[in-house]
């Protein structure tokens, strides 16, 4: 059995649980997981008594050579209503379907509603949340292989960017050589829009990289990852670029405290509420809570923001095989920012960090 029919497997049974014959799949994240298609225009039913995968001419070859066996490829026009209800009347008759409703918006999903039902009047559609998703919280070793390299390259990346020095480069600059190195790494590409925030600039947790020239003794916010075989990676440094401003420099030490506590605090059966607040109550203890405003981190997986939250509204307890960031953060705006943030697997009784960059004093000069 291949990795994705085990997945398929345990997303039918998922569905019989609640009473579903089977769900449309249409968020292209979740047909790959499910079924290893990789393109821009699929979609895929998924039910006890079978499955197709559904997408058009453009991507038959690559279709049929991506999808294991055990799933038939459905090529046709660009637009797939008619080929899904086709799929869901031969797969579920009669039955009770299920729409992946986060995916969709109200007015396709009524389309594919009326295609289904009027294909087969005897379907019953409902609006469906998570299914896919609560799969893909726990990695498996194939997973946590992706994510492993993802993160190596990353942090070879960005070693070799800073030895080339940062003072007097622009952020811009900054950032295009990150992603330069990622591709020389060969990442698919980076998993989201490349951080470099220096000096007032690092105050913004999501600053987009400007023509600002990188000056000596600033905080220079650093947030990249890479994409391997379609998983993300997700790690933040922030660069001391020589002698600090006290008020700075306690903020680095601070958050790196936090950081530090919280990833000794990562194991199973903990919230990620609790883990958020041995960070937070550390930050605040040092009279800077009002200055990080995030929560503490995120699942990563096929996608760069994925479940559990590890926030002050996290309520998912942590479980073997997640992947998650710990990215406590200081902003004071108009002075600067730091933020630093590991990937780390939640492991049997802990946590094993993937980012190996180094954190303690980091500096680059001209």
């Amino acid at each position: 059995m291949t990795v994705q029919a085990d997945r398929r497997t345990r997303l039918v049974a998922a569905l019989a649980e609640a009473g579903l014959d089977a769900l449309v799949v249409s968020h292209l994240i979740n047909v790959r997981y499910l079924t290893g298609y990789v393109g821009s225009n699929a979609a895929a039913v998924i039910g006890a008594r079978g499955a197709r995968v559904l997408t058009d001419s453009r991507y038959a070859v690559s279709a049929r050579e991506q999808v294991d066996g055990e799933i038939p490829v459905v090529v046709g026009p660009g637009d797939l209503t008619a080929n899904v209800a086709r799929a869901v009347a031969e797969i579920a008759p009669a039955g009770s379907v299920g729409l992946e409703a986060a995916h969709l918006s109200m007015s396709r999903g009524q389309q594919l509603t009326q295609a289904i039902t009027t294909a087969d009047g005897q379907v019953q559609v409902s609006p469906e949340v998570g299914y896919v998703e609560q799969l893909r919280v726990v990695k498996d070793a194939t997973e946590i292989a992706a994510i492993t390299i993802a993160a190596e390259m990353t942090d070879r990346a960005l070693a070799r960017v800073l030895e080339r020095g940062l003072i007097g480069r622009t952020e811009r600059e900054v950032a295009f050589d990150l992603q330069t190195e990622l591709f020389h790494e060969g990442a698919e590409g980076p998993s989201f829009e490349i951080i470099v925030a220096a000096g007032p600039n690092g105050a913004k947790p999501h600053a987009v990289p400007g023509t600002r020239a990188i000056g000596a003794g600033e905080l220079v916010v650093i947030d990249l990852g890479a994409i391997a075989d379609g998983y993300s990676s997700d790690m933040t440094r922030t660069v001391i670029t020589g002698d600090l401003p006290p008020e700075l420099a306690r903020a680095y030490s601070v958050c790196a405290e936090a950081q530090a506590a919280a990833l000794a605090a990562v194991r199973p059966g903990v919230s990620g509420r609790t883990v958020d607040a041995v960070a937070r109550d550390l930050i605040t203890a040092a009279g800077l809570g009002e200055a990080f405003g995030h929560g503490l981190g995120h699942g990563v997986g096929m996608e760069i923001h994925e479940a559990p939250r590890l926030a002050r509204e996290g309520t998912d307890e942590l479980r073997p095989g997640m992947i998650v960031t710990i990215e406590p953060g200081i902003y004071l705006e108009g002075r600067g920012g730091v933020r630093i943030e590991d990937l780390a697997v939640v492991t049997d009784d802990g946590a094993r960090v993937l980012s190996q960059s180094p954190k303690a004093s980091i500096s680059s000069t001209d």
